[in-house]
């Protein structure tokens, strides 16, 4: 039995397919770990969806920034851009399926035997696990109530606030709660985010720095699995910090780490990107 945990998929499949190839990967046996952004921009989001929803038994999956951009669509309270690759999901007959197993899964997973935290953006420096946990199971709860989802899904856009505080409700406490685990880059000590940039770590606006570089960061000595940063290139020389996307749907590569014996394997990706996809790397 082996457990592994992949980068961002973004419709790109034949890529994962090849991985799982290379390792053998057995869903009888083995785990997969998904750090979310499983489908858009790339060519086959749909059949991406498909293939991890005919293996869920075998898989641990966090959401990120472009699944709740699908939930957001197929709840009517967003339209299409131009460069997403989700018309073909919402006009399948199984998207019923689909889409409630989506909004079923977490925005932060702990695996108490490995110590190990898996996160689509990372975990804001302020806060401990104990913390990051009851935070997400916030929004993991209305994602999940059929009364609430559209609410949110409807108010979860913008950059505003900025910082966490404990005083905050409805929908301003969700929206900061889910900026932290699905589009985190750059952040001061204290939670402040910057989310306009999202390039390398040089790109650091005056006063911020790396979510995970900061000294203050109470989840030191967690190891953290994470994606979404693809300007990274899978660099991160944070001890105990994993970044795992590599830019697949970019013409990067697609990587797989063994979580027990760290090695990572990658798979080219060239020519992955949707024609029309253009290079906002959200």
């Amino acid at each position: 039995m082996a457990t592994y945990a992949v980068g961002d998929l973004q419709g790109c499949l034949e890529p994962l397919k090849c991985l799982l190839r290379q390792v053998a990967f057995d869903p009888a046996r083995d785990r997969l770990w998904l750090v979310g952004d499983l489908v858009n921009r790339g060519p086959q989001s749909l059949e991406t969806l498909r293939f991890l929803y005919a293996m869920r038994d075998s898989l641990t999956c966090v959401l990120g920034n472009h699944d709740l951009h699908l939930l957001a669509v197929a709840h009517d309270v967003e339209r299409l851009k131009k460069s997403d690759t989700l018309k073909e999901i919402l006009e399948a007959p199984d998207r019923a399926d689909l889409i409630d197993w989506l909004r079923q899964q977490k925005l932060l997973h702990y695996d108490a035997e490995r110590d190990t935290a898996l996160v689509h953006a990372g975990i804001p420096p302020q806060w401990t696990l104990k913390k990051a946990l009851a935070r997400a199971a916030e929004v993991e709860e209305v994602l999940r109530d059929d009364t609430r989802i559209r609410e949110f899904l409807d108010g979860m856009y913008g950059n505003e606030p900025a910082r966490w505080h404990k005083n905050l409700r409805g929908i301003e406490r969700l929206r900061v709660i889910t900026n932290y685990f699905t589009r985190m880059r750059f952040c001061k000590a204290d939670g402040t985010l910057d989310l306009k940039s999202k390039e390398g770590l040089g790109s650091a606006p005056k006063g911020y720095a790396p979510w995970f570089s900061h000294l203050e960061r109470k989840t030191r000595g967690l190891k953290i699995v994470f994606g979404h940063w693809a300007a990274l290139e899978g660099r991160c020389d944070e001890p105990g910090v994993f970044a795992l996307d590599t830019g697949c749907v970019w013409g990067g590569a697609m990587t797989l780490l063994n979580l027990d014996s760290g090695e990572r394997i990658r798979c080219e990706c060239k020519g992955a990107l949707a024609p029309d996809a253009g290079r906002a790397r959200n």
